[in-house]
């Protein structure tokens, strides 16, 4: 038995997660396919990266399906359904309601808890609504943002998340203001300001008995690290099999594509609707570049049409990755969108990850666990879109650093 699972609905969300946990103290490592109970030996927390955010409800569902047998073999306390402190959905793309009610069905926790805010992302729920501070430092209320408000894929026009929630079908949430007492059982949503509001929500949950569905951000693993630190501490890790920077930047924020165009010091190909479908050319530019030891940012640009849904996109986006890899082992490998990050990752066949050390604000450097040398210890740098300052790829380019 393993104390809690963790299913990130995209690749850099549960390497924060990851981070989280493991910050705390907790043994954990971040799968990229279900894995066996002999391999979580010894782990407090199981991590397992999907790519739910991007997929209709029932492709989400069969996601589930298949992962079930893996998790239920683990017989977790907690399962904590880690998705986007901004909680962008909808009823046909990453449905959180969708996803939530299947785990519930096959879970049957005793208490199922929303968990609103994280205050160190300048992510705030107060009285059910939910505010989120954008890259000018002005915190707005969600769907009064400028970036999620008008989010490409899943624009956020309601911040009441219980009626947000409700419109994907996991209602009858019930309110915890921060001077409120839950009732129990749990089945309830609840604000979070700040950090006193993390360590409130866990001496409310600590004590619970019997199985616990918890549904946010990583905030849900400060709650649960707060009531239960942990004593492990990171192995030491080799060096990375080479010194070369790769960065891919695949996210349609325009928070990234501002961090793109600030980008220097790098190599920068913008991937055109052609590349994806005759891709030599790219390769091989990125592969010379590579060969020289300069840094390469490429980036697709969302001004253009690439005909196609966001997932086929991140797919192609990471066939064409991979393939750049494959043929220029890379050291360092940043990914900003986490739908295309999960898809890189599985195409590169990365097996699991662990978490080395906090990079930025949402961000870790992690170690790629491979069974192939060239990639085994790769270091990875995953971001969100809505992630990182100005001057974020420089950062990556000079190899990081808490700031």
């Amino acid at each position: 038995m393993v104390r809690a699972v963790f299913i990130g609905d995209d690749f850099t969300g549960a390497s924060d997660t990851l981070a989280t946990f493991a910050s705390a103290g907790w043994r954990t490592r971040l799968f990229l396919r279900p894995p066996a109970p002999a391999e979580c030996e010894g782990l407090d927390a199981v991590g397992i990266a999907t790519a739910l955010r991007a997929l209709s409800p029932e492709a989400a569902l069969q996601v589930i399906a298949d992962l079930w047998p893996a998790i239920a073999a683990l017989d977790p306390q907690s399962i904590h359904y880690k998705v986007c402190s901004t909680f962008d959905s909808s009823p046909t793309i990453g449905s959180i309601g969708a996803v939530t009610n299947d785990l519930a069905r096959r879970f049957s926790p005793e208490h199922l808890a929303v968990i609103g805010g994280q205050p160190n992302l300048g992510r705030h729920c107060i009285y059910g609504n939910l505010f989120a501070r954008a890259a000018d430092g002005v915190t707005y209320r969600i769907d009064r943002h400028p970036v999620m408000a008008q989010h490409p894929v899943t624009p956020m026009t309601e911040s009441d998340l219980r009626l947000l929630l409700a419109a994907q079908g996991l209602d009858d949430l019930a309110l915890v203001t921060r001077d409120g007492t839950p009732s129990l059982p749990l089945r309830a949503l609840f604000d979070v300001l700040d950090g006193d509001d993390i360590t409130r929500i866990a001496r409310e949950i600590s004590p619970l008995s019997g199985r616990r569905l918890l549904i946010g951000a990583s905030s849900v693993a400060q709650v649960l690290t707060a009531a239960t630190p942990g004593s492990g501490t990171p192995e030491p890790a080799a060096p990375p099999p080479n010194r070369r920077v790769l960065v891919f930047a695949g996210s349609r924020s325009s928070v990234t594509r501002a961090q793109v165009e600030a980008a220097d010091g790098f190599s920068k190909i913008r991937i055109l609707p052609s590349d994806l479908a005759n891709s030599w050319q790219t390769i091989a530019t990125a592969a010379a570049a590579l060969a020289s030891d300069t840094p390469v940012l490429l980036h697709t640009d969302p001004e253009l049409d690439y005909n196609m849904s966001p997932d086929h996109l991140a797919l192609a986006s990471g066939e064409l990755l991979a393939k750049i890899v494959t043929t220029s082992p890379v050291g360092w490998l940043g990914i900003a969108g986490g739908d295309t990050s999960s898809r890189i990752c599985g195409l590169l066949g990365f097996t699991a990850i662990d978490y080395l050390e906090a990079f930025s604000p949402g961000v870790g450097l992690c170690r790629a666990r491979h069974d192939t040398p060239d990639l085994d210890g790769m270091r990875l740098i995953l971001k969100g879109g809505q992630m990182g300052s100005p001057d974020y790829f420089g950062w990556v380019r000079e190899g990081g650093g808490v700031r």
